[in-house]
């Protein structure tokens, strides 16, 4: 059962839209989610292509690069009817509308753009973010992977943790340090193809959820890539936090999704179980699980709809973005916890697909900043003072 939209009215074109993203999710994800999620099964290179053909990839990107040149909200349209069926056929689309294609969108030169764009728009390549290492993690300016230029040259050295894609998307935006300034001044951002000499994978980590979405320890020994690589130069590490509000509504968005999946479930669930000679939906405890579980999808949707219109096609506010990203994946959290205990001990089976949406929720609310992190910078941005979390170093 698909809630109304109640943040913004959508326009015919966005409606159609979402029709052909549903029925795609129906037709060919439905009956393979389960499957991938059990075996932890990479989204066949197939698939890609195949929503690059029906133009649900590069939806954000700008046509002259291949892309649609749609607002955001029609990206994160198509991601929430991709991943309320199956979480893995909507990360390409993730990625490209809302990840680190669009930091290259936003800030690479326009040879740049012509190089890495399009082959992301046509579904032959993935750009996957590499920001996190062992000892940098929320703590993001704290990065130690290096880039020193020698001659044509950057030679990256260092190690990056927790990469969404690592081993196997094609390319990777990598994060480095690019001089010796501490915190955020020295930090930019470069391109990496995934065969480069001196780049290695370690094993693919085994999470709780997100299964299929590869993550790997990347080593970097004396890897060598050409300087026009570069998208962010040194210094322009603040300008990014533009491109991460957008990153965190497509979060937001894949949690929305596990949320309205959840409720969708749940509802159906309760009017076909009988117990005590009654259905399920006709307890008045239930009738309130539902209430808590439709007003919570139904207030993340519109927190996400509104920064997303504010957006249009450019980023949405920092401060806005945020609220959504921690309110959405609290909610996917909790709703997909209360499908669960609307289930029984059918929540607790695989067959019920519930559990798995529990499961990647808590895998959306660490990505991209949890919701702690949020809160600080909600604080922040609402009383107008940056908040300082690390420890005073000695005078």
């Amino acid at each position: 059962m698909q809630m109304a939209m109640l943040a913004t009215d959508l326009t015919k074109d966005q409606e159609a839209l979402r029709d052909v993203a549903g029925r795609l999710a129906r037709d060919v994800y439905a009956a393979k989610a389960r499957e991938w999620d059990a075996e932890r099964s990479f989204l066949p290179d197939s698939e890609r292509r195949r929503l690059a053909s029906l133009d649900l990839i590069g939806i954000t990107l700008p046509e002259e690069f291949g892309g649609a040149g749609r607002p955001l909200l029609d990206a994160l349209v198509v991601i929430e009817e991709l991943a309320k069926t199956c979480q893995l056929a909507a990360f390409p689309v993730f990625e490209a509308s809302t990840g680190p294609a669009r930091v290259i969108d936003l800030f690479g030169s326009q040879e740049q753009k012509q190089r890495f764009l399009p082959p992301v728009a046509r579904g032959e390549t993935t750009i996957a973010v590499a920001i996190s290492e062992p000892e940098a993690g929320s703590a993001a300016t704290d990065m130690k992977t290096t880039a020193v230029e020698d001659g044509d040259d950057l030679v990256i050295n260092g190690i990056k943790r927790w990469c969404s894609g690592a081993g196997h998307a094609e390319r990777y935006l990598v994060y480095v340090r690019l001089g010796p300034e501490l915190g955020a001044a020295a930090i930019g951002a470069v391109v990496v193809d995934r065969d480069s000499p001196g780049l290695t994978f370690g094993a693919q980590e085994r999470f709780m959820g997100f299964h299929g979405i590869g993550s790997a320890d990347m080593f970097f020994d004396g890897v060598r890539v050409p300087r026009e690589h570069l998208v962010v130069a040194k210094g322009g590490f603040n300008r990014l936090f533009s491109a991460f509000s957008i990153e965190r509504l497509g979060n937001a968005t894949m949690s929305l999704a596990i949320g309205q999946s959840s409720l969708d479930r749940a509802v159906q669930y309760v009017q076909q179980r009988r117990q005590f000679g009654r259905d399920l939906v006709d307890f008045q405890l239930v009738q309130a699980m539902l209430a808590d579980m439709v007003m919570q999808v139904e207030a993340a949707r519109l927190l996400v709809y509104r920064a997303a219109a504010h957006a249009g096609r450019g980023a949405p506010v920092a401060l806005e973005a945020s609220v959504a990203k921690c309110f959405a994946n609290d909610m996917a959290k909790l709703v997909s916890d209360l499908a669960i205990q609307l289930h029984g001990a059918y929540g607790y089976a695989a067959e019920y697909d519930v559990e798995r949406l529990h499961r990647d929720a808590h895998g959306w609310a660490i990505a991209g900043g949890t919701p702690n992190m949020q809160r600080v910078r909600i604080a922040s941005e609402y009383v107008g003072r940056r908040f300082e979390q690390r420890a005073r170093r000695a005078e």
